[in-house]
């Protein structure tokens, strides 16, 4: 495992959000964000010419949320949408998510502990509260999904995902590498889960770097052990991209 890069102008950033950007919370809107993390964020998606995009499992609505007021380019939930521009758009076509939506909210109805996360392509089952419920969760999602087509089971940290097949933060990294600004750089992705081999994977096809937060077998070529070491990296990084000033 080496150690962190060095970020240039040549390269593309793609950054995974819970648990590699902020630490993780036992509720998805208990997040907080760091002091000093928007403004950082912000001046390397200057310094980088826009090639900064978030690449996550979250819903679009929440990651404007927790960086406001930036607006980032973004692939959310897990890569079934894109947003390049001022708009976003699905990258699949999203499945009848009914029949899970239902068995969720059972669960999370018949059980403390256990939270139902709506997105507009997905649903997603935290069971961080509830750990020992994790073969239930598990099971209940697989019965429902036999009756919708096209889906696939996603498993995360204390969380299961029931998302459209083939969409993936792999593939959403080399969709946005052939489009302006991403297109021709060098390609850099951090993420922490297992959700993340497949866009150390795709970065690393390129012959990019993949960067892993926290512990746990990976792909990645580099790791950085917590979020706030993270942080101190892309801050360090703000200022070795600052143009210099001629006095």
């Amino acid at each position: 495992m080496q150690l962190l890069p060095l970020l240039t102008p040549a390269h593309a950033l793609f950054l995974d959000f819970d648990g590699t950007l902020t630490e993780l919370a036992p509720r998805p809107e208990a997040v907080r964000i760091a002091s000093g993390l928007v403004p950082t964020l912000s001046a390397l998606y200057t310094h980088l010419g826009g090639a900064l995009a978030i690449v996550t499992g979250r819903p679009e609505v929440d990651i404007d949320g927790f960086l406001a007021p930036l607006q980032l380019p973004l692939a959310s939930e897990h890569g079934a949408q894109y947003r390049l521009t001022d708009t976003s758009h699905p990258a699949v076509l999203p499945p009848d998510l009914d029949p899970v939506r239902r068995t969720a909210e059972t669960l999370a109805a018949t059980h403390p502990g256990v939270l139902v996360e709506h997105k507009r392509a997905s649903v997603a089952l935290h069971y961080r509260l509830a750990p020992h419920l994790e073969a239930l969760c598990h099971d209940a999602l697989l019965s429902a999904m036999r009756g919708v087509e096209g889906v696939e089971l996603l498993r995360g940290k204390c969380v299961f995902e029931v998302k459209p097949r083939g969409a993936h933060k792999g593939q959403a990294i080399l969709d946005f590498m052939t489009q302006a600004p991403f297109a021709g750089r060098m390609p850099v992705f951090v993420g922490d889960d297992v959700t993340d081999e497949a866009g150390f994977a795709a970065v690393q096809s390129l012959g990019g770097w993949g960067i892993k937060v926290g512990e746990g077998p990976t792909m990645a070529q580099h790791r950085c052990m917590t979020p706030a070491a993270l942080r101190g990296w892309l801050s360090a990084a703000r200022t070795s991209l600052q143009p210099q000033q001629r006095h």
